[in-house]
C-alpha cells in the first residue's frame, strides 16, 4: 500500500468518525482526540496488525499450500527498468528488518499461537514498534 492510498484510508476513517459522531467543521477536533473519543486506532496500525495476523495464519500452514508458496514465490526473468515496485511481501520484509526478525524466527514464533498473537498486538504501524 503507498503512502497515498494510506492517507485516503486515514482520511475516510476519520471523516466517517465525525460523521457517526456529528462532529461538524465548526467544532474544531484533532484526529488524535477523535480516534481516543471513539475508543479507535489509526487505520495504518489496523492493517498492519491484520497483515501480520495474515502472516501468521500463512506460516503456520503446510509447505504444499497454495498460500504459502505464493508468498515465497519469485518470479523468473529480469523487472524493467527503475526503481523496483514495493510489493506487500517487500513491505512485510521491510518491517520484519526494522525488528530484526528473519523468517526462521517468525515461523517458529507463529507455531506458538499465543507468542503471535502478544506480537501482533504491539502497534507495526509505518516500522514502528513501542514508539521506535
Amino acid at each position: 500500500m503507498t503512502e497515498a492510498d494510506q492517507q485516503k484510508l486515514s482520511t475516510f476513517h476519520t471523516k466517517s468518525l465525525r460523521r457517526i459522531l456529528r462532529i461538524f467543521w465548526p467544532q474544531k477536533i484533532t484526529n488524535q482526540n477523535l480516534l481516543i473519543k471513539c475508543k479507535q486506532e489509526d487505520i495504518s496500525i489496523l492493517i498492519s496488525r491484520r497483515r501480520w495476523r495474515w502472516i501468521g495464519h500463512i506460516l503456520r500452514k503446510s509447505p504444499v499450500e497454495l498460500t504459502k508458496t505464493a508468498m515465497f514465490w519469485t518470479p523468473e526473468g529480469k523487472r524493467r527498468r527503475g526503481r523496483p515496485k514495493i510489493t506487500w511481501r517487500r513491505t512485510v520484509e521491510s518491517e520484519m528488518a526494522n525488528f530484526q526478525h528473519t523468517w526462521g524466527s517468525l515461523k517458529k514464533m507463529a507455531q506458538n499461537r499465543q507468542m503471535w498473537r502478544n506480537f501482533v498486538a504491539v502497534p507495526h504501524a509505518n516500522g514502528r514498534r513501542n514508539g521506535q
